[in-house]
């Protein structure tokens, strides 16, 4: 397969349905024309709709296009992810009752394999089960083979929006992985894995729905097809991420430039870098299809997404405007395409500039108010931001509220989304008064900050765990001392040290500092801000004073667990490079002396073959007893030799590579074992994901595995004593035994629903009516959601124009619904609103939409009067 840039992907597709008789269409505008049903053109389709429905007149029967698209849906996850963009083109090639599967599919194949050269071997194609005239074409008019073809149902291969136009689709997909996908089951679950990932989408529009739900056949079937243009790009280029795709990359290299940010260091960092880098295309495009920021509607959009990027860039550290020349690189990469980049990249840049201007004379004092309230809600014990506060951000320092619930959601907290569009009606006013009184104060400055620059700790721990060495400085609550005694608990610096402070991932160690008339207990060693080693003792014997020769002695049992840990550590990396491929790289660790913790890149979880793979490679390897080897090389002798760089690790000029034989190099200036042998046994305990595209292992080593190995045997023989069988025979007993419990379970649940329904004739007779709108009200004994909900709907469908309140006591908990059907939400009804007050009486919370909202409480004694509060509810929301 060969290399292919975007730009030269794009202009290969166009090129060859302009060979096959298509009309290429310049890219519409991001500005829907006529379609009041978009903000935004979100699909490569959306403009053309007039043509598939009739309404107008295609310029040719077979049109071909490269269409923009904005979609902020999941902005949330732009720059958390590698995969999420707000802006995207859609490849597309569409014909209106001309050619249909006969041509489009011989066609996509040969686009594929002859144009992009893909290797079929790392084709599959995806029909609609039903669609054997698909399956047909592609197995008598391309060479593919019948068996990479997989049959799906409705909901991943037949395109239908209720009524209208509809049809089956036929999938391309790329396999990412290695290997043979032989079922459709495997082929569903390597498609859930992100191995196969679909690229090209074929939409045979050949039905028209009726309201009857029958799928009448079109005289003159139509073909739409869409190919995401990053997606196909990044496969030619053989790349995941579309942040690593030769034209965005070069954007992204471009903010790493202006910010002195590398990307790929440290993972906050990067989300601020891909962040920056998706807005400012989306930026640039908007304003240059004519879209000014404004606080409403489009502009809206505009003007979060630059005001996003703006703040990203200030946590980058970038200082001033930025995007106005930002954008400059964004019209160098796709001008080709889109000569009016150039045309208006004049306007575009001011456009851009006067709005960043207009942020960054708010934002920076914006964001130290919200800091101060959020210290405030910290101290308080609370979660949510005030609506009135929300409003001052947002009415004085220009912050939009998404800005605010992003910073909030950092710290896991809200806002109070009410209170805000309360204060927008009725308090601007009040909301524009001067900030708070809060200062920020900057860094903390304690005597472990204040320690002057010529007392330094040399670190002798590589070669020592016990060291003679001078004492330099004391201080205790926060102030230097002449001296600290027993009882009290301080910081102790000295000359050398044996301590290894905390860094890179792996802990403090502990032990304890003496001399005859001295002795404190070490609970910690830490850096402070200009990289000291800071001893925190607890003083058990005697005093100790500045120029006081005394003995370091480290805790040498919980050090070597360290090291064993730390050492494996490295050798973990590298057997889930072996293992996963070289996309893995280190996100963040941990090194206790119990355990060992390790986040990496990777986008799916492990299998447990998997897992046992890796467990395998690294005992392996500490079986071979491989010495453990450091040495000191320049920064640039280290990654030529093709060191590893630990996460969230500063190195000067010379640095320290740990080499545990040749299965892994590592720059690194931990503690580590002298040679593999010596961590024993490893053992992984958990694997799970702690962001998107992120996953952490736990493990353990030596004894601590070998512990956690026996507790684990131990609690086998238990379950196997319980279910009075032999080791061997536990699982299967187990699984008679869960057999028995669903099989009971099953029958509990249709006595559950027998008496349900025995007990809805009795609140079908107390149905009551308000202004109009009927309203059943109960409490229903013994019900889970599921019951509940179940008979929400049967109740909801048999009162017409109504709504259903019920509520229930269900192993202690209030379970609340409400219910409402579509002609009572038009007459004003909202169930989110009546459950939240509903729930509130029984210390519970809840919402949801208008027409269906659950919620839960913590006080089933007031259920009676809560459900009884929900006729005069009803009276204030029914118009």
């Amino acid at each position: 397969m060969k290399y292919m840039g975007l730009n030269e992907v794009r202009e290969a597709y166009l090129k060859f349905f302009e060979n096959k008789d298509h009309l290429r269409l310049a890219s519409f505008p991001l500005i829907p024309k006529n379609d009041k049903s978009l903000l935004l053109i979100n699909a490569g389709m959306a403009p053309l709709k007039p043509y598939f429905t009739g309404l107008q007149e295609p310029p040719k029967k077979r049109i071909t296009t490269c269409q923009k698209c904005i979609r902020t849906g999941d902005i949330e996850n732009v720059g958390i992810t590698s995969r999420h963009g707000t802006y995207f083109e859609m490849l597309g090639n569409f014909s209106f009752g001309d050619y249909f599967k006969n041509e489009i599919i011989p066609w996509a194949w040969e686009f594929i394999t002859e144009v992009l050269q893909i290797p079929k071997d790392k084709l599959y194609v995806t029909i609609y089960l039903e669609d054997d005239e698909a399956f047909d074409i592609w197995t008598s008019k391309t060479d593919v083979e019948p068996s990479r073809i997989f049959r799906l149902g409705k909901d991943d291969n037949f395109w239908e929006i209720g009524q209208g136009p509809c049809g089956p689709c036929s999938e391309i997909h790329y396999d990412r992985g290695d290997g043979v996908v032989k079922t459709v089951e495997e082929f569903v679950a390597a498609a859930d894995e992100d191995r196969v990932v679909e690229f090209w989408n074929l939409v045979f529009t050949q039905f028209d729905k009726d309201e009857n739900g029958v799928y009448n056949r079109l005289p003159n079937p139509n073909i739409d097809t869409g190919m995401g243009l990053e997606r196909i790009s990044g496969i030619m280029q053989g790349v995941n991420s579309i942040f690593e795709i030769d034209t965005i990359k070069s954007i992204l290299d471009e903010v790493s430039r202006v910010s002195s940010v590398e990307y790929g260091r440290d993972r906050s960092r990067d989300i601020s870098l891909r962040v920056v880098t998706d807005h400012i295309r989306s930026v640039t495009f908007l304003i240059c299809d004519g879209v000014l920021p404004s606080n409403e509607g489009r502009g809206y959009v505009l003007r979060r997404l630059l005001r996003r990027a703006a703040r990203h860039g200030r946590l980058l550290g970038i200082k001033g405007s930025f995007l106005n020349d930002l954008m400059d690189t964004v019209i160098e990469c796709s001008k080709g395409a889109y000569p009016e980049l150039e045309e208006k990249r004049a306007y575009i840049k001011n456009v851009i500039k006067i709005e960043e201007e207009r942020f960054g004379e708010t934002i920076d004092s914006g964001i130290v108010i919200l800091e101060d309230y959020i210290k405030e809600l910290e101290k308080s014990g609370e979660k949510t931001l005030g609506g009135e506060l929300t409003f001052k951000l947002y009415d004085t320092y220009g912050f939009p509220i998404e800005l605010t619930e992003e910073i909030l959601s950092e710290k896991a907290m809200t806002v109070d989304t009410e209170g805000f569009n309360r204060e927008m009606k009725l308090q601007k006013e009040r909301a524009r008064k001067a900030r708070g009184e809060s200062n920020y104060m900057g860094s903390d400055e304690n005597a472990t900050n204040k320690i002057p620059t010529e007392f330094n700790t040399k670190f002798v721990g590589y070669e020592f765990t016990t060291f003679s060495s001078k004492v330099t400085v004391l201080a205790k609550e926060d102030e230097f001392t002449e001296s600290l005694s027993e009882g009290e608990k301080g910081i102790l610096l000295t000359e050398e040290t044996p301590f290894y402070a905390e860094m890179g991932g792996q802990v403090g160690d502990t032990g304890i500092i003496f001399n005859e008339n001295f002795e404190a207990k070490v609970e910690d060693c830490k850096k402070n801000i200009s990289g000291k080693a800071i001893h925190y003792i607890s003083v058990t014997r005697g005093s100790a004073a500045p120029g006081d020769m005394v003995t370091l002695e480290v805790n040498l049992s919980r050090r070597n667990n360290i090291r064993r840990n730390h050492t494996a550590t490295h050798m973990l990396q590298s057997a889930l490079v072996e293992v996963l491929g070289e996309h893995v790289h280190q996100s963040g660790s941990l090194v206790e002396d119990d355990k060992l913790r390790f986040d990496f890149t990777h986008f799916t979880a492990m299998t447990e073959e998997e897992l046992t793979r890796v467990e395998e490679i690294v005992n392996a390897k500490i079986l071979e007893a491989m010495g453990v080897n450091t040495e000191e090389m320049s920064i640039e002798e280290a990654r030529k030799n093709g060191a590893t760089a630990l996460f969230d690790e500063k190195y000067g000029d010379v640095v320290r590579v740990v080499n545990v034989g040749e299965f892994s190099m590592e720059l690194c200036g931990g503690t580590h074992v002298r040679n593999s042998g010596e961590i024993g046994l490893f053992k992984i305990t958990s694997e799970s994901g702690v962001a998107a595209g992120i996953r952490r292992i736990e493990a353990i080593t030596g004894l601590n595995a070998l512990k956690y190995l026996n507790e684990k045997l131990s609690v086998i023989r238990e379950v196997a004593g319980s279910l009075k069988c032999s080791l061997k025979e536990v699982v299967h007993k187990a699984q008679t035994v869960i057999q028995e419990i669903k099989e009971r379970d099953k029958e509990i649940n249709e006595l559950k629903r027998e008496i349900a329904k025995s007990a809805e004739g009795d609140i079908l007779n107390n149905i009551k009516e308000v202004k109009g709108v009927k309203l059943i009200s109960a409490v229903v004994d013994n019900m889970d959601n599921e019951s509940l909900r179940d008979m929400g709907d049967r109740l909801r469908s048999r009162i017409g124009t109504g709504v259903v309140v019920l509520g229930s006591v269900y192993e202690g908990r209030v379970l609340l619904l409400a219910m409402a059907s579509k002609d009572a939400v038009e007459k004003g009804v909202h169930c989110g609103k009546i459950i939240k007050e509903v729930a509130a009486v029984t210390g519970g919370g809840g919402g949801g939409r208008p027409d269906m909202a659950q919620a839960g409480g913590k006080e089933p004694e007031k259920i009676v009067e809560a459900i009884g509060i929900v006729e005069k509810l009803l009276e204030t929301l029914v118009k």
